[in-house]
């Protein structure tokens, strides 16, 4: 740095062109223009043998590192905080001294690394997987302009087809660019994959998925068997997710927006010739070569279904939250989208709703706070991750009179919602630690009698034996005991006459 910025002031270069070009700042380029050779040698040795802030505390930092090996420099910054409250050091030098620490004594950082599995291509016809994304392109003035696409892949023939808007997708749009796709490829597949937006799914439900209205009325009129993939894991529709990857950075990239029609025309004619046409890279075999064989395997889409319009979102804030009346209240994680997402609030007396305003489902519920500054979350979403499935199992067992029969019990919810066994067990504890053991009890041998194998009824159950029970249970909470008696005689029990007596009265002898 120092031999080019005196090689760039010989060449007349001003002070603000030398720091722009070596991204440094100004007062850098002056500090090194005003040191001769013998200075600038002085000043290198001197950063070698000049200590550094944090090394009083480096052998406790090296502990850290060695019995935690996978700290992060930002914690470690924050445990010096805390032991050492006197000290004054940014974040920027901690993490520094750390990476020089562990390249010095050999201690990497560890990683968890996620194991995957090569699973074999469904059958033709079987499965479509259905993605969203969005990117930048410049327009004809040269400005960025924001643009939203859908994408469709068949996950046997790897055929794709996409469909571009200039403004967000509300669910009336997906369900319009369903229909083109299905009009692409000549029908549909048995199964469609989807990631939890908010457009599609309102509610997980511990597996018995809600559906925001509308798309709900849109799959059963098409008979669409929907499969959703969890929270956070992308993985589980990883063809889906290469296709907007290749749509991002071969057709869109530097491409330049006249319309979003023209859009489109480019894009179905940027499939034909390079998306569905090359081979690929996976399967080794042109997708439309392959496709033209799939095809007649789909079902057959009669009629094109016509959606009425509806109104364009509201804002949503970038950590899932929404702001009322100083507090902060909780939307379901995914509702922020990267876009100006906005929902809509119903107010009552105690309550606060918040809905989709494109199709009027309630996305939220929440007791109103009283205080300002208040984080108001739902905890409906939250696991426990600490125990396993069996484990998990196993203990929820425990907590039933007959246990024997408990097991039979979740052992068919396990086998009946494997993706959703844990978020069935968490619904089922929560309901344990409410109710008595009695209501729980006879919850759980109805519901074994009239095969209902889904937690929210056996919720249901529990609910309605629990007010049964405290109808034919008494009140003993007001009554008060005689006062000025002899204790002794509280247990002294009144005579019972022979039955004989009264019937020889009632017979007259």
């Amino acid at each position: 740095m120092y031999f080019s910025i005196h090689q760039m002031k010989a060449k007349g270069l001003k002070v603000s062109q030398i720091a722009r070009k070596l991204n440094v700042s100004r007062n850098t380029v002056y500090k090194y223009m005003s040191m001769n050779p013998d200075e600038f040698k002085q000043f290198m040795e001197g950063l070698e043998t000049r200590k550094k802030k944090l090394d009083p505390f480096e052998q406790r930092i090296i502990q850290w590192l060695r019995e935690y090996s996978d700290l992060s420099a930002a914690q470690i910054w924050d445990w010096l905080k805390e032991h050492h409250p006197e000290i004054e050091v940014g974040e920027s030098t901690v993490r520094s001294y750390v990476r020089l620490l562990r390249k010095m004594y050999g201690i990497p950082k560890e990683t968890q690394q996620r194991q995957y599995e090569a699973i074999p291509d469904p059958p033709m016809g079987e499965q479509m997987q259905v993605d969203f994304g969005e990117t930048k392109m410049k327009n004809l003035q040269g400005n960025l302009v924001k643009c939203w696409f859908i994408t469709f892949v068949l996950s046997h023939s790897r055929q794709k087809f996409v469909h571009w808007q200039d403004r967000p997708f509300i669910t009336k749009d997906v369900i319009d660019a369903h229909e083109l796709a299905f009009a692409f490829y000549g029908g549909m597949t048995k199964e469609i994959i989807y990631d939890q937006d908010h457009l599609l799914l309102t509610s997980e439900n511990y597996g018995d998925l809600i559906l925001t209205h509308e798309f709900a009325a849109y799959v059963r009129h098409r008979g669409i068997q929907v499969y959703m993939c969890r929270k956070q894991d992308p993985e589980s529709k990883g063809r889906i997710e290469n296709v907007v990857k290749y749509v991002k950075r071969n057709f869109a990239r530097h491409r330049i927006f006249v319309s979003v029609d023209k859009l489109n025309e480019d894009c179905m004619a940027w499939l034909d010739r390079t998306g569905n046409a090359l081979i690929h890279h996976t399967t080794k075999k042109i997708p439309a070569e392959v496709f033209a064989l799939e095809k007649q395997h789909l079902r057959p889409v009669p009629e094109k279904i016509k959606t009425p319009s509806t109104s364009i979102p509201r804002t949503v804030r970038k950590d899932n939250t929404i702001w009322y009346e100083g507090s902060r209240y909780s939307v379901p994680l995914g509702t922020y989208d990267g876009t100006s997402k906005e929902v809509g609030v119903r107010v009552h007396e105690s309550t606060l709703q918040i809905y989709d305003l494109d199709t009027g489902e309630i996305i939220a519920e929440h007791e109103r706070s009283q205080r300002r500054g208040q984080l108001i979350q739902n905890t409906n979403h939250r696991r426990d991750r600490q125990k396993g499935i069996a484990a998990y199992l196993e203990s929820v067992r425990r907590q039933f009179l007959d246990p024997d029969l408990a097991s039979s019990y979740l052992k068919k919810i396990h086998r009946l919602h494997p993706r959703y066994t844990r978020d069935q067990l968490q619904l089922i504890q929560k309901t344990l630690d409410q109710a008595s053991k009695e209501a729980a009890d006879q919850a759980l041998r109805y519901c074994l009698t009239n095969r209902l194998y889904r937690a929210v009824d056996f919720v249901d159950a529990v609910n309605h034996f629990s007010r049964s029970y405290e109808k034919t249970t008494p009140d003993m909470s007001n009554i008060k005991r005689v006062s000025g008696v002899d204790p002794t005689k509280w247990k002294v029990k009144p005579q019972i006459r022979d039955i004989e007596i009264y019937r020889r009265i009632l017979g007259g002898g």
